[in-house]
């Protein structure tokens, strides 16, 4: 293909989400400019934590990227080593993208295949060593049918990676006014109806979402079946919203 080919490939298949540069034929991400610097600081922290969970077992690691979009995160995995990767996302226009840019970006063994985290199922999949979850869970309808799903194909290690809302704590009343229960974290109903209705290819397959505060997401976690959560610190000069604890990095291990 020559370089006026794959500009005109590379235009037809716009607009794009994540910008990526085809030996010098660059995608044009929508996302606005001070807002991009979310995809390094994502990659840095799932990187180091990868790194140090499987260290000279990557080549063995087999992955899953959940909400894989137009491929990102997958291709990340492949630049670490891993030589088995699946991504999955319920898009269909989404997975043509990551399968173009899987041939430019020589990533051409990574699987895509469409499907939905809160329908997938280990029969059907198999299991993986490494899921990520990235950006994905507060897209969503039913979050803990998701990380119920998520535990059912993961064997080590999953990364959840999300907007989080404030905390908020409290009791309610559970049957009678001296009878109370604390909060485990806090649970936000968003409409993404705008969204949804113009086909952006961030939402999920429904217009109502829920985002989870850390306690909850947390909590959920470990009713989901792993054993062990972490919360990930943010790097030096990560995006302004993992500095702030708005968005989370989440390890939770098996």
């Amino acid at each position: 293909m020559t370089s006026q080919e794959l500009q005109r490939e590379v235009e037809a298949l716009g607009p794009w989400f994540y910008p990526f540069d085809f030996g010098g034929i660059r995608t044009e991400s929508i996302v606005p400019p001070q807002v991009v610097e979310i995809f390094e600081t994502r990659r840095r922290m799932v990187e180091g934590l990868v790194a140090a969970h499987f260290s000279e077992r990557l080549a063995e690691v087999r992955c899953l990227d959940v909400g894989c979009h137009e491929g990102l995160y997958s291709f990340a995995m492949a630049r670490l080593g891993m030589g088995r990767i699946t991504g999955l996302d319920v898009r269909e226009v989404n997975l043509t993208k990551a399968r173009f840019a899987a041939e430019q970006l020589g990533h051409a063994g990574i699987e895509f295949r469409q499907g939905n985290v809160e329908t997938l199922d280990a029969l059907s999949l198999g299991t993986f060593d490494l899921t990520l979850l990235l950006g994905v869970l507060y897209h969503l309808e039913n979050p803990m049918r998701a990380l119920r799903n998520l535990r059912s194909v993961t064997s080590e290690l999953c990364i959840v990676e999300t907007q989080v809302i404030d905390e908020v704590e409290g009791e309610a009343e559970w049957g009678a006014r001296e009878w109370t229960r604390p909060y485990r974290g806090v649970l936000a109903l968003i409409d993404e109806t705008g969204e949804f209705n113009a086909d952006n290819t961030e939402t999920g397959h429904s217009p109502l979402v829920t985002c989870p505060s850390p306690k909850a997401l947390a909590f959920m976690l470990e009713q989901a079946g792993f054993a062990r959560v972490e919360f990930v610190d943010p790097p030096v000069q990560a995006y302004e919203q993992h500095a702030r604890g708005k968005r989370v990095v989440c390890a939770a291990y098996c």
